[in-house]
C-alpha cells in the first residue's frame, strides 16, 4: 500500500489510497438515506412510512443531546468507520 505520512500540530495524517471516513459521515450517509427512502415511500407506498423519518429525526436530536447512537454501535460492529485518518502523537500545545 503506497502512504504518506504528515505530521502538524502533534496530529499524524495517514495518506494512502485506502478511503479513510470517520463513523459521524456513516452516520450522517446512513440517516439521510433512510429519510429520502422513508419519504419515497410514503409518497408512493403507504403515508405512515412518514413514521421512519419522524424515528430517524429523534434518534438524531436525542444522539445531539445524550452522545449515545445505536447506529454508531452498529457501525463499530460491522467494522465501519473506526476513526478519523487523523492519530494523536503527543499533547496538543
Amino acid at each position: 500500500m503506497n502512504s504518506r505520512v504528515y505530521v502538524y500540530a502533534h496530529i499524524t495524517i495517514h495518506k494512502s489510497n485506502r478511503f479513510c471516513m470517520k463513523t459521524e459521515s456513516y452516520i450522517r450517509i446512513l440517516a439521510g438515506t433512510l429519510v429520502l427512502v422513508s419519504l419515497a415511500l410514503a409518497h408512493f407506498v403507504n403515508s405512515w412510512w412518514v413514521l421512519l423519518a419522524v424515528f430517524v429525526s429523534l434518534n438524531l436530536i436525542q444522539s445531539a443531546f445524550t452522545g449515545f447512537c445505536p447506529a454508531e454501535l452498529i457501525l463499530h460492529m460491522l467494522g465501519l468507520g473506526d476513526g478519523a485518518c487523523a492519530v494523536r502523537t503527543g499533547k496538543q500545545p
